[in-house]
């Protein structure tokens, strides 16, 4: 698929195949090594393009068989933002370049067409397939030579990276490195108190973590099923939505936190965005109908296996309940960052979030929209490890309001910055409307299921 040696590095011009010189890593100075990014979804494909157009070393590592594979998982899903904003412009610019043609931009995509209609042909290209690593795991991150403890000439030292492929652990050696992992594949537990317990672990087989292809390939495995819903945002809804054109074939039990399920609807016909009224709507006629049997406030604190299915136990108004005789849970609970494999970088994190810590106070889901998040650069997104970045929904931690514009405008900023253009990485070059995109449109009552207009979906409970 590509032609990159793990410990070699390419001192041609990024951009040719034919002039990669192979040169041994140990012996390449530190302005010759590459900048590497871990992630190839939208952020970490994006940030490529951007080094491929000022002509920069870079190596793209996935750990996934295809880029975008976590998007893949959600294939089936439509996101709320439309293809003008899901794009970026570096990115449009070096695929039409390549006679490709950009799809209608006021359209809505699913997750799949997002991956092959502007991903998949994005990694294609012959500025960025070569550099690309797929099914490779990076294990960690550290300074070359430098524990964490140790400061002097610390930022002399290159970064190595230590990866895992086809079973054979490898090391490259890295001048930067931008780590746009996202958080999809680190669900949220259904406890309440957000808490990983073994009986939880152990029913993984009947829990599904996400947007289940309910009127494709999951569509038997909720049949005939007495199935409870976790969460309170938009991803519950659109899977209860879909659980229920399954209509007597499957009992629905929606649990969730909020103070009463009115909290859930939204303005409804009162909603400056009509369409995201349409969905409280759509619910709350659900809910009305008996459709749909609520639980909330409900704070689950334990699940059990019986012979008889799940039990979930936990505080409802003041009292302790348990919910019996459920065969499936689908946990729309969010995600959160994994941090185990830059443990030994120095990182600012915001203690709340997970968030990069200066991003904390500009994206608090207690005090933040979609629509109210403002772009922002280099220098929020800058760590206490010199030319280490965390971008994309991951510099969001826990927070749901990450938009896939917003990824693209750190990235245009973090490159700038590490290519010496100080002035453009200081600048903000990103406009969205005041609602934001998180929710612009939603598809007809009768079409695939939407969700939050973002790189994966992370509407919280």
């Amino acid at each position: 698929m590509n032609n990159i040696e793990l410990r070699q590095v390419n001192t041609g011009g990024c951009c040719d195949p034919a002039a990669k010189i192979n040169v041994d890593i140990t012996t390449s100075t530190h302005k010759e090594l590459p900048i590497v990014v871990i992630g190839a979804g939208p952020v970490g494909l994006a940030a490529a393009a951007h080094l491929a157009d000022k002509r920069e070393r870079f190596i793209l590592i996935e750990s996934g068989d295809s880029v975008g594979s976590n998007i893949l998982s959600w294939g089936h899903v439509r996101l709320f933002s439309p293809w003008q904003y899901n794009i970026d412009k570096i990115a449009k610019k070096t695929l039409e370049n390549h006679g490709w043609n950009a799809p209608i931009l006021d359209h809505l995509p699913l997750g799949g067409e997002l991956v092959n209609e502007y991903l998949k042909p994005l990694a294609n290209l012959p500025e960025i397939e070569p550099y690309l690593l797929l099914n490779t795991k990076v294990v960690s991150i550290s300074k070359k030579g430098f524990d964490k403890m140790k400061t002097a000439n610390r930022e002399k030292s290159s970064f190595v990276i230590y990866l895992e492929q086809n079973g054979m652990s490898k090391r490259i050696e890295a001048r930067a490195v931008i780590d746009a992992t996202g958080t999809w594949s680190q669900p949220n537990p259904i406890n309440a108190d957000s808490i990983w317990t073994s009986e939880e672990r152990e029913l993984k087989q009947h829990i599904y973590y996400g947007i289940p292809d309910i009127k494709g390939e999951h569509k038997e495995r909720y049949k005939g099923k007495r199935v409870a819903v976790v969460g309170g945002g938009h991803s519950a809804i659109n899977t209860i939505l879909e659980l229920s054109q399954l209509n007597d074939e499957v009992e629905i039990i929606w649990i969730m936190r909020k103070k009463s399920v009115e909290d859930a609807y939204g303005g409804e016909d009162k909603d400056a965005l009509q369409a995201r009224g349409e969905l409280g709507s759509r619910i709350h006629q659900l809910v009305d109908a008996g459709q749909v049997k609520v639980y909330t406030p409900f704070l689950i604190h334990q699940l059990t296996n019986t012979n008889d299915g799940i039990g979930i136990t936990g505080e409802s108004k003041g009292r302790e309940v348990t919910l019996s005789h459920i065969d499936e849970v689908i946990a729309n609970t969010g995600s959160r960052p994994d941090f185990s494999f830059i443990r030994e970088i120095r990182l600012s994190i915001d203690t709340a979030t997970e968030s990069v810590e200066a991003l904390s106070p500009l994206i608090d889901p207690n005090l933040h929209s979609c629509g109210t998040v403002r772009p922002h650069g280099e220098e929020v997104l800058r760590q206490p490890e010199k030319d280490f970045y965390i971008a994309g929904m991951k510099s969001y931690g826990r927070s749901p309001t990450f938009l896939m514009a917003t990824g693209y405008e750190q990235i245009r900023s973090i490159i700038a910055h590490l290519t010496g253009d100080y002035e453009s990485a200081r600048k903000v070059e990103l406009d969205l409307p005041e609602t934001g995109v998180c929710s612009v449109i939603l598809t007809p009552q009768n079409s695939t299921q939407s969700c939050c207009g973002t790189e994966v979906s992370k509407c919280q409970r």
